[in-house]
């Protein structure tokens, strides 16, 4: 099966052309930067990968994501291959996009964009959000970007974090 889910950030605004012809398809690209979960020492700590969409899709990302916006994408993983104007062949890859949304809140959005220029101190020296009260369900959570409180009844061996 060929299914990708990637949640990235885009690194420039996205670019629209329409197809040629009586009807004419919105074609919209960008590249997303998606984080790796493990970097070694000298080597890169993102992925850059292109993506594109089509139709009523590409309308909505061309209107409403910009350059930083998070977001997650769902598709499939597209091979191809053209001649280039040197007569060389050159080989793609890209996300074929199926559906994609927002990963983060207007807010949470507008707060990361002000707070970028000024924040040069590593991101270990900020002071993690406090953990939301127990009574909150965790579609609550979700909407929040926060994570519930594990009451300490529950038995965490097994799980890989400690």
């Amino acid at each position: 099966m060929n299914s990708v889910i990637l949640t990235g950030r885009l690194t420039r605004d996205p670019r629209t052309s329409y197809s040629q012809g009586a009807d004419q398809t919105a074609i919209t690209r960008f590249t997303l930067a998606v984080n790796r979960r493990f970097a070694k020492e000298g080597e890169p700590t993102a992925d850059f990968i292109e993506c594109v969409c089509f139709k009523n899709q590409a309308e909505h990302a061309s209107r409403y994501y910009k350059q930083g916006t998070k977001i997650e994408v769902r598709g499939r993983i597209q091979t191809g291959s053209y001649i280039n104007r040197d007569g060389q062949k050159v080989y793609t890859t890209e996300v074929v996009i199926d559906e994609m949304d927002f990963a983060e809140s207007k807010a949470a959005a507008d707060q990361s964009r002000s707070q970028a220029p000024q924040a040069p101190e590593p991101q270990a020296a900020q002071t993690p959000a406090p953990a939301p009260a127990p009574q909150m369900t965790p579609k609550q959570a979700r909407e929040t970007g926060q994570f519930m409180a594990i009451p300490d009844e529950v038995e965490d061996f097994g799980l890989p974090f400690n």
